[in-house]
């Protein structure tokens, strides 16, 4: 699973969390963001046997990446942005932080992004002129 989190200066927190996993003593988190090195970033096993990685990642643009436990096994990550084909035949997980920038910048700039009303639905009377108040009497 991948829990995002803008941190300003394009500048993302990306958690990474696998379930437990029989069998599996260590988990690494392997992508395009460290070279794929298969043991620069292992991931901590939580009390409950999940495993769980957190990095700062430049936003604009998207990672491909997978898991690679202490017997040699690849593995995805189920929640991921996306999958691609890679050349041995599987597919690698993709985190899109591309998508993930423009939000975090609407949201800088005052919040969701503007709703403009479709048209003929606008909250005004057929004849274009905004509704009087009734007076109380």
């Amino acid at each position: 699973m991948l829990r995002k989190k803008p941190l300003g200066g394009k500048k993302f927190q990306v958690i990474f969390t696998m379930p437990p996993m029989e069998g599996v003593d260590s988990l690494h988190l392997c992508g395009e963001f460290n070279g794929w090195n298969e043991s620069s970033t292992p991931m901590r096993r939580e009390q409950d046997g999940s495993w769980i990685a957190t990095l700062t990642l430049d936003g604009g643009k998207s990672y491909v990446f997978r898991y690679r436990d202490n017997r040699g096994e690849w593995h995805n990550d189920w929640q991921a942005d996306a999958y691609v084909p890679n050349q041995f035949g599987t597919e690698n997980s993709v985190l899109d932080l591309a998508a993930q920038e423009v939000m975090a910048q609407r949201r800088d700039d005052g919040g969701a992004p503007s709703r403009r009303p479709r048209s003929g639905h606008q909250n005004k009377p057929a004849s274009g002129r905004a509704p009087q108040k009734k007076k109380r009497g």
